[in-house]
């Protein structure tokens, strides 16, 4: 896939919102997938205004950019759009939802490796995610 300025600027502010760096969320797979997501929920206007004027995620934004701000870093946090209805983008989208990482451990029924195997970390430590810690 082709890395676009527009999923760039996509990916720089998802890592912003969610704290993981551009390369954890590349590596997910689903980056395009989810900037076409946001595009379409969000509409061009609010989507494009997202990306322009979202610079520093503080408390400074107004109500219609914060609820975008929220819906795109769930969207990178749980592989769903917010609803109502919420809707799940695919089972891969599940599967890689940053919660998941951000705890260190596999979403539950997506190993093979059995009942509970999803409770504990397969060399017993939290893998490197590459979440940056905010301190907030």
């Amino acid at each position: 896939m082709p890395i676009t300025d527009d999923l760039l600027r996509f990916t720089d502010l998802s890592a912003r919102l969610t704290g993981f760096d551009g390369v954890a969320l590349e590596a997910t797979g689903l980056a395009e997938v989810y900037r076409a997501v946001a595009a379409e929920e969000l509409g061009a206007k609010r989507y494009t205004r997202l990306l322009r004027e979202l610079r520093d995620p503080d408390d400074a934004m107004d109500g219609e950019l914060r609820t975008a701000a929220q819906a795109v870093t769930y969207l990178w946090y749980t592989g769903s759009w917010p609803g109502p209805p919420t809707t799940v983008v695919s089972p891969r989208a599940y599967a890689e939802g940053l919660v998941w990482k951000a705890a260190g451990l596999k979403a539950p029924a997506t190993d093979p490796g059995g009942y509970g195997s999803w409770s504990e970390a397969s060399d017993g430590s939290a893998p490197d995610n590459g979440a940056q810690g905010s301190g907030r």
